[in-house]
């Protein structure tokens, strides 16, 4: 593809080496990116492609997957390069060679993540917004994690869910539970930690030598009890997985309830990009939450 050319010479400039000749191939699969593989004799890349206006998302993902790779736990792909060209932006990372999570490699994700998320933070936000999926994802810096949760989570989709033409109850019952919010998170004092932020199934694996690897993060510094949450929102992870990350750095017993409240951050997200469809398990979570106030 030669609109391509000034991407594969932006990788050829920052490793040093010419990359002639080599194979390009789609790769399918996603549904906000396109994507390649680009081969060559000695190394392979995952090129990410979208459109120029969206070069910020790029470059919170690859900041995110830095910092991450910074606290040495879980491996996550390795950043190339990043920027724009007049028909995309895209971002350029190590090919690596996933397949399903299983057996040890299921345990040793628990384990990496809970040393990742021991690693103590200096906010709760982040340096930059990003993204969670296509939606913004605002990160201003605060040392009261109520006060993000409430301003920045939860009411940011709430606000969205209004401007897509979601009113009435999920507006007043989710106002209410941003008025008790303080109750659900009574005496409960995280440090910063930071998250991956959007830690479903599709967006952890192992690679060819069966150690885990996480992908596609939406990063800020949260209460980890947000990524765990999300482990349990879609499947794929296990018993073991929790074991293991138990064992390392236990979670108290107000998680069962609080992990409610950290994926209605997500089901929401969800009725802002995809629709109607989540709206009933919107207003049952709510409910279900403050039910228990």
């Amino acid at each position: 593809m030669a609109q391509l050319d000034s991407i594969v010479e932006h990788i050829e400039s920052t490793i040093h080496q010419s990359l002639q000749p080599y194979q390009l191939s789609s790769i399918g699969g996603g549904c906000i990116n396109s994507a390649y593989q680009l081969k060559t004799d000695q190394h392979t890349y995952f090129i990410k492609l979208n459109q120029p206006s969206l070069s910020l998302m790029f470059e919170a993902e690859a900041l995110g997957l830095q910092e991450m790779a910074a606290t040495k736990s879980v491996r996550v792909p390795g950043v190339i390069c990043q920027g724009t060209t007049h028909e995309h932006s895209y971002l350029v990372l190590e090919y690596i060679s996933l397949k399903g999570l299983r057996g040890n490699s299921n345990i040793a994700l628990g384990e990496q993540l809970a040393h990742m998320h021991k690693v103590k933070q200096p906010y709760f936000g982040w340096q930059m917004d990003n993204t969670i999926g296509s939606t913004p994802q605002i990160n201003d810096q605060t040392h009261d994690w109520l006060t993000f949760w409430r301003e920045q989570r939860l009411g940011q989709q709430l606000k969205f869910a209004a401007q897509n033409g979601y009113s009435g109850r999920i507006q007043s019952r989710g106002e209410k539970l941003m008025d008790e919010l303080d109750k659900l998170l009574e005496n409960h004092q995280p440090h910063p930690s930071i998250l991956h932020g959007d830690l479903w199934g599709g967006n952890a694996a192992a690679d060819e030598n069966g150690q885990p690897v996480i992908y596609d993060p939406a990063c800020y510094y949260g209460d980890r009890e947000t990524d765990l949450a999300m482990t349990e929102l879609f499947g794929g992870f296990g018993r073991d997985f929790f074991a293991a990350y138990n064992a390392i750095y236990p979670v108290d017993s107000g998680y069962s309830t609080r992990k409610t409240l950290y994926n209605l951050y997500h089901i929401l997200n969800h009725l802002n990009l995809f629709g109607g469809g989540y709206m009933g398990q919107a207003e049952s979570m709510i409910d279900q939450l403050l039910s228990e106030i």
